[in-house]
C-alpha cells in the first residue's frame, strides 16, 4: 500500500485484488450473507480509494482494511435492518381489493357528476356558494370576486375553505 500511495498503480491495482477475501471474511464475521456480501466488497474498495491517503505505512495494513470492512458490514445491516423494518410482505393485500368491474367501481358519467355536484353547492350557505360559483367555477380573482360581491378577499377565502371542507365531507368518493 505504501508503494500505492506513491503513485505505483500497479501496486495499487495487486493491493485491490488481494484484499477481496479479507473483506469477505470479515463481512461474513459481521454477519452478512449472500450477494450482500459483494455489496461490502464494493462499499470496502471504494472507501480504501477515498481514504488510501490516510493509511500510515508504519501501522499494520490488515487492521486497517479490517476496521474499514467491520464498519462497511454494519452500515449495510443497518441499512437493512432499517428497510426491512420499513417494507411489509402482504401477498392477501390484493386479494381484499374489489374487482374494477364491480357496479361499486362505475364512475358517474359528467351528466350524473354535474348534477350531483351543483345539487351539493346549492345545498351551502349564501357566501359559501358564492365563493365556489366566482372562485371555483367562473375562475375569478379575488379581487373581482371581492368587488362583484362586496365582501373583502379574507372572508371570500374563508368561505372558499368552508365550501370545499363541506364538499369535500358531503359527496365523499362519489365524483
Amino acid at each position: 500500500m505504501a508503494a500505492a500511495q506513491a503513485g505505483d498503480r500497479a501496486a495499487y491495482h495487486i493491493v485491490l485484488r488481494e484484499i477481496v477475501p479479507v473483506i469477505e471474511r470479515v463481512a461474513r464475521r459481521q454477519g452478512v450473507t449472500g450477494t450482500a456480501v459483494d455489496d461490502v466488497v464494493q462499499e470496502v474498495l471504494s472507501s480504501i480509494h477515498r481514504a488510501r491517503h490516510t493509511y500510515e505505512p508504519d501501522r499494520s495494513f490488515t487492521a486497517w482494511v479490517t476496521t474499514i470492512s467491520q464498519r462497511r458490514a454494519l452500515d449495510l445491516l443497518r441499512r437493512q435492518t432499517r428497510h426491512a423494518s420499513r417494507e411489509r410482505h402482504a401477498p392477501l393485500a390484493y386479494e381484499s381489493y374489489a374487482e374494477p368491474d364491480m357496479a361499486t367501481d362505475r364512475p358517474l358519467d359528467e351528466a350524473e357528476r354535474a348534477r350531483v355536484l351543483s345539487a351539493a353547492i346549492a345545498e351551502l350557505g349564501e357566501g359559501q356558494r358564492e365563493a365556489i360559483e366566482h372562485l371555483a367555477l367562473r375562475e375569478l380573482s379575488l379581487a373581482e370576486a371581492s368587488r362583484l360581491t362586496g365582501k373583502s378577499t379574507g372572508a371570500l377565502k374563508v368561505n372558499l375553505h368552508r365550501a370545499l371542507k363541506a364538499l369535500r365531507a358531503r359527496l365523499g368518493g362519489q365524483l
